[in-house]
């Protein structure tokens, strides 16, 4: 049964106006904050730019009120149950730990499968492109064996390439792994990682942060990597070229605080990667117990832009 302060954070995620939206992690703070009652009113909490733009777009959706959108959202909901999946927000307990402790986090995401506070506390992402060699197949099997081995969960985001080597892997070995999809929960892409993500869901979990019906698009897949570095403790890079997602994934992640871990042989071929080393971004590695030290050196810091933070009326 979804509860009325889910509803209302749902509706609020429903606004949109001239095909705007209020900002979703600005509602997912105030929820965190406390702050879901005022939101309801049209007042928002701080005085981010989010809030600023957000804010008569939240005005304007709120001439009509919010249980004209409790339909549809009641039918999304029952498109996840259909395929087995639940619905947790950041107003719930099982919530994901690590999602609480960055400021772009999601308001709310369906999953099949079982979340894990403890474990997934610990979890890690592998990632890198989707058009990896063989060599990297190879490091991203061995990383991903022997992040398991030492207790982390593997966390991917289910494309071709090094996301599916990680996810076999982790399965393989037996170990938990995370897959955050691209596409709403009654979804799957690519489709031939159909299989996989069904096996992910019966051992591990698979997470989405969109409306179940959502399909891909150019923007879900970057939003996807925002989760993906956000619910783990660090990010791996195996392989990535200047245009890769997984590149925006090592930038995303250093930008919420989290520990950006790079191969040495992705530095010493990729420019962008030598660079974050040399800034100060990422470190460089050339085995599993470095990635395990970087990790363990630097502790999660929570939210990352100061600018996203303050909390004043915005009139």
């Amino acid at each position: 049964m979804t509860s009325d302060a889910q509803m209302k954070l749902l509706a609020l995620c429903s606004i949109r106006i001239d095909s705007k939206s209020v900002d979703w992690s600005l509602i997912a703070r105030a929820g965190l904050q406390g702050q879901l009652e005022p939101l309801c009113q049209g007042y928002i909490k701080e005085t981010s730019p989010s809030a600023k733009r957000s804010l008569p777009i939240l005005r304007q959706g709120l001439k009509q009120p919010l249980d004209s959108h409790f339909a549809r959202i009641e039918e999304e909901i029952e498109m996840a149950r259909k395929v087995g999946a639940r619905l947790t927000t950041v107003l719930d307990d099982d919530y994901p730990t690590n999602l609480r402790n960055v400021s772009d986090l999601p308001p709310f995401i369906f999953y099949r499968g079982s979340l894990q506070r403890e474990e997934d506390a610990r979890s890690v992402a592998v990632v890198g492109t989707r058009d990896c060699s063989e060599i990297g197949i190879s490091r991203t099997r061995r990383v991903a064996r022997e992040l398991g081995e030492a207790g982390f969960t593997i966390t991917s985001g289910l494309a071709r390439g090094v996301d599916t080597a990680a996810h076999t892997t982790a399965l393989h070995f037996g170990r938990r792994t995370i897959a955050v999809i691209g596409t709403g929960i009654t979804r799957c892409y690519p489709a031939e990682n159909a299989d996989l993500a069904e096996k992910i869901a019966q051992e591990g979990v698979v997470v989405s942060q969109f409306w179940p019906s959502r399909p891909p698009g150019r923007d879900t897949f970057p939003r996807r990597n925002h989760v993906t570095s956000a619910i783990s403790l660090g990010s791996v890079v195996i392989e990535a070229s200047r245009t890769s997602g997984a590149k925006m994934q090592a930038r995303v992640a250093s930008e919420q605080g989290r520990p950006v871990i790079l191969l040495r042989s992705l530095v010493e071929q990729q420019e962008w990667a030598r660079r974050m080393v040399e800034a100060g971004k990422a470190a460089m590695v050339d085995n599993t117990e470095q990635v395990v030290e970087s990790l363990d050196r630097k502790t999660i810091q929570p939210a990352q832009r100061v600018t996203d933070q303050v909390l004043f009326d915005v009139e």
